[in-house]
């Protein structure tokens, strides 16, 4: 018969794995109380989250989600990130605390369905984020556009140009008289 204590804490990681796109399992071994809170933040900003569960409890509850056995990662001292939106600034927010600190490292996770290890992790963390592939989009698609409208006004800035130095001849023309 399980405890209360961890039939409830099956029903939070089914909640966090409900209300997201997939996690990394990270070691944080090392931190202080100080610098998780900081990671937490960072985390928070990215629309992710830091929880600790006893591994067998994740464990049971991946397996109750059809999700993919990811136990080699889940063992020792390990965290769930859940990333709610974007695996991309989760990835970063971790990437940097783990340079920062040189106390946290990936571990594994899930990402679109399929499990992945550290160094896929850590790839992940290398991809420029959502806004930024926008912003690119959206400059990939202006610069056809901006071309256009260069080679369209050329000819009146040309024109523009010829009359403003005609007006300049003639100015110091009658100047010079």
């Amino acid at each position: 018969m399980p405890s209360k204590k961890n039939v409830e804490m099956l029903q939070e990681v089914n909640n966090s794995l409900d209300s997201s796109k997939g996690l990394f399992v990270i070691d944080y071994r090392g931190l202080t109380v100080k610098e998780a809170q900081e990671l937490r933040r960072k985390l928070h900003e990215a629309d992710a989250e830091m929880k600790v569960y006893k591994n067998n409890i994740v464990k049971i509850a991946l397996a109750e989600h059809d999700m993919p056995n990811i136990d080699e990662y889940l063992e020792g001292t390990t965290a769930c990130v859940f990333y709610a939106v974007d695996p991309v600034e989760a990835a970063k927010a971790i990437k940097t605390t783990s340079k920062e600190l040189n106390k946290v490292e990936f571990l594994g996770g899930i990402s679109d369905g399929q499990a992945i290890n550290a160094d896929q992790a850590l790839a992940i963390a290398d991809l420029p984020s959502r806004e930024e592939m926008l912003a690119r989009l959206a400059a990939a698609c202006a610069a056809p556009l901006t071309g256009i409208a260069r080679v369209c006004n050329g000819p009146m800035q040309g024109l523009v140009t010829a009359l403003t130095a005609v007006a300049e001849n003639a100015e110091s023309g009658q100047q010079a008289a």
